[in-house]
């Protein structure tokens, strides 16, 4: 075995395989994987093989379809087949929320050039005549669906990278991995120990386990799952060409064709975790015992949809293991914390997916950035509060939900409340519905004694609309008050502090007492943070950013800290209210003796306000008269009582982030991971104002951001009236212009101060102007619209500014 290389992968499953001819396919060779059984052992051996391209995230979709395209190229590279069935696949809706989903999904797909169609029942009985169509509604169709056979497959992409120069051992055990002083690792295995630059966990099954040795939790848990196959069926192996997928969300089934019959499996409501207390080391190659009365609904519910079932036998029943992450999403990228050593793991549709992980982990490693926004995989998207208490119901939900409705405005129940502030119970007593963000409780809504205490999830307007349009209406009339604990915030300080911000910033520093807005660019120019910077003093400031952003930015943060700078991440120690409205300035005067009167727009002070030492930022991002008031969580409760008191006078009430969404729209301010993601660049967002092109600083992604200057973006975010019925845009629906899709919207909603459905959007540069006449596919229908440039509300800034 070579005592040293590049990369070590720690994983011989499809994604471990995939990540290892990936990194030989952008030219590192010097790689190997370990593998401490044979090739496909743990989940990849037995699963069912199925691919296809329905994700709810864009680019997870996109990467998927990248998986797929891949196979035939792999055929090709190593003359080995991975057992292709591109058959085709329907998922079907028996229900109006279900239909809209689909529709939903759909439009995604148009932009994206996927070749997705809805069909109704006939076009299903000509694709999927074994289908018993009472209740069904439509239909997703995706040419793109299929299936292949797993163990083929993996070992394809293990030709493909020893071809291209990689090292696979196999019956190789790691026992440990420990970081030496430069960053490097030694994997210490049963052959060895192997010296490595960088380390890849891709540990499947066992990529808890791995993860711990590192010092590390992984949020994953294994979950059981059951399919079962059947002996031959007439009306299958009769016909002219193989019978196409079909996913039954009603049914929590997918079935598909396998030999002369067919395969059908399940995510059953009374789900089993499995290995709670860890993956044994020596399971490999086995089942689990099967277990049909945990199934025992789902196959009743199925011989309805499929009556042929019920006339076959059962051939083989497979029942194993796989592994999920608490959001289903594969947990991908450099784990925060650690240098050099890179997470592949919690890729449970890894025949959907794994090539795609593979590609974008590869280019990470080796250009430093992926191609696209791979915030929906990233492992940084979950902190370090999390663990096992939290993962397992989690994952258990998730389970539970893989075939349900995924609504824009759902909040998911398991694992809470977990993170709350010593508001929860004050604001709970109040009628407030929570939501949550990053682990953390965030009030959505306030409900009256009148107005519903859980919000309805759906894809049309909510049963919190009226609720929301008072908070509105409050903020615009009189004062609001929000608490601030879902910012992320970081202290930066030292003597380098200064110099070091106006390297990783775009943006122009602030003076002592003021504060600034800057993007933060990573070296391709694309947006990978949105924050406001307070200068307290030359070698002390205070950052804000997105809450669910943290991990993310402190990996970035940490990456590039240099001597002299010290970076902390106090998010949960320091909390606060923002107080809004045209009284906002008269409320904060009542509260302290501080001179209120002559603070401006973008200053920063501390103050007292009631008993309480405060920092004060004048800025809202309601666009309205605004205060950011941070304080010791200890004391936020007499900040509350303070300002809530001191605040009848002027007909204060609490708003939450339903309000806050609806405001931001009245001044087409954007929202991070909506309008601002690392999908997109200054220019096109026009963050690029904000830029300071004058720093005689070499900026991290200024020459991308300067080449974009020159030539200007392509296509631009601007702002549409929409003419909307039930319905608004929540993100990636389709903007139609002189018949085709020639844009997208990237976020939307109702603005209860304006009275008008409003959405945020791309369109090519050349084609935008003040009036411009679109059209916007909202759940099928397609929805006159109108570009506008001049804000709803304050369009001059007056009362945000003066």
């Amino acid at each position: 075995m070579k005592p040293t290389t590049r990369v070590a992968v720690i994983g011989g499953g499809v994604v471990g395989c995939s990540v290892l001819y990936h990194l030989t396919k952008l030219g590192w060779s010097d790689v190997m994987l370990l593998e401490r059984s044979e090739l496909t052992s743990g989940s990849t051996w037995h699963a069912a093989g199925g691919f296809h391209t329905l994700n709810g995230d864009t680019n997870m979709a996109a990467l998927q379809g990248y998986t797929i395209r891949l196979y035939k190229e792999l055929e090709e590279i190593t003359g080995m087949s991975c057992g292709l069935h591109h058959v085709g696949g329907v998922t079907l809706a028996d229900n109006r929320d279900r239909f809209d989903m689909l529709l939903a999904e759909r439009a995604k797909h148009r932009f994206m050039g996927l070749e997705t169609a809805i069909v109704g029942p006939e076009e299903i009985a000509k694709i999927a005549p074994i289908t018993n169509l009472d209740g069904i509604i439509g239909a997703l169709y995706d040419p793109l669906d299929g299936h292949l056979d797993p163990s083929g497959t993996t070992h394809a992409y293990a030709k493909a990278a020893r071809m291209g120069g990689a090292t696979i051992e196999t019956h190789c055990m790691v026992k440990e991995t420990n970081q030496r002083p430069d960053g490097s690792w030694d994997v210490v295995t049963d052959k060895g120990t192997v010296h490595a630059e960088h380390v890849v966990n891709a540990g499947g099954l066992w990529a808890r386990e791995v993860a711990a040795m590192a010092g590390v939790y992984a949020p994953l848990h294994p979950m059981e799952h059951q399919y079962i196959v059947t002996d031959d069926i007439p009306e299958i192996y009769e016909r002219d060409q193989e019978h196409p997928h079909v996913m039954d969300p009603a049914g929590e089934s997918y079935l598909r064709q396998e030999g002369r019959g067919l395969c059908i499996g399940f995510y059953e409501q009374p789900c089993k975790p499995w290995a709670v207390d860890g993956t044994p080391w020596s399971f490999g190659h086995e089942l689990l015992p099967d277990d049909f009365e945990k199934i025992s609904e789902s196959i009743e519910f199925a011989y309805k949809r499929f009556p042929v079932l019920e006339r076959a036998g059962v051939k083989s029943v497979i029942h194993g293991p796989f592994t999920f992450a608490p959001d289903g999403n594969p947990l991908v990228g450099p784990v925060p914390g650690l240098r050099n050593y890179w997470s592949a793991c919690g890729v449970m549709a890894g025949f959907s997916q794994g090539g795609g992980v593979g590609l974008m982990l590869a280019q990470w490693m080796i250009e430093g950035e992926p191609e696209r926004d791979v915030t929906a995989m990233d492992v940084a998207r979950f902190g370090d509060w999390i663990g096992p208490g939290y993962t397992r119901p989690k994952v258990i939900e998730n389970y539970q939900k893989r075939f349900s409705v995924s609504y824009p405005n759902e909040e998911l129940p398991a694992a809470r409340p977990n993170r709350t502030t010593p508001m929860y119970d004050i604001f709970s007593g109040m009628g407030a519905v929570w939501g949550q963000q990053y682990g953390l409780e965030v009030v959505n809504y306030f409900a009256r004694e009148n107005e519903p205490r859980y919000e309805t999830p759906s894809f049309r307007r909510s049963n919190a609309f009226d609720a929301t349009a008072r908070e509105v209406m409050t903020v615009r009339e009189a004062v609001g008050i929000n608490e601030l604990q879902n910012f992320g915030k970081y202290r930066v300080t030292g003597p380098a502090a200064r110099a070091w911000l106006d390297r990783i910033m775009a943006g122009r520093l602030p003076q002592p007492g003021r504060l600034s807005l800057s993007p933060m660019l990573s070296p391709r120019g694309r947006l990978i943070g949105d924050f406001t910077i307070s200068c307290l003093d030359e070698a002390s400031f205070q950052l804000t950013a997105s809450y669910g952003a943290q991990a993310y930015h402190m990996r970035w943060f940490l990456k590039h800290q240099e001597d002299g700078v010290t970076i902390e991440n106090i998010s949960d120690n320091l909390n606060g209210f923002q107080i809004s409205g045209p009284k906002a300035r008269t409320l904060l005067a009542d509260c302290t003796r501080a001179d209120v009167a002559d603070m401006r727009f973008m200053d920063v002070r501390r103050m007292t306000v009631g008993m309480t030492d405060c920092l004060v930022q004048r800025v809202s991002y309601t666009g309205d008269l605004g205060y950011e008031i941070y304080c010791d969580p200890m004391a936020q409760r007499q900040l509350w009582d303070r300002l809530f008191a001191a605040g009848q006078a002027h007909g204060i009430e609490p708003f939450g982030m339903r309000a806050m969404m609806s405001l931001r729209l009245d001044k087409f301010f954007g929202s991070w991971m909506a309008e601002y993601s690392p999908d997109y660049t200054p220019g096109e967002t026009g963050l690029d104002r904000f830029i300071s092109f004058k720093k005689d600083i070499d900026f991290i992604g200024w020459s991308a951001a300067d080449a974009e200057r020159a030539t200007g973006p392509a296509r631009r975010l601007a702002a549409f009236l929409v003419a909307a019925e039930d319905a608004d845009v929540n993100g990636y629906e389709p903007i139609w212009l002189d018949g085709e899709v020639r844009g997208f919207c990237t976020s939307g909603g109702y603005s209860h101060f304006a009275g008008q459905s409003v959405a945020l959007g791309f369109l090519p540069t050349d084609r935008i102007a003040d009036g411009l006449e679109v059209e916007i596919e909202i759940l099928g229908a397609m929805r006159k619209a109108r570009l506008v440039t001049t804000p709803l509300f304050d369009p001059d800034g007056v009362r945000m500014r003066g």
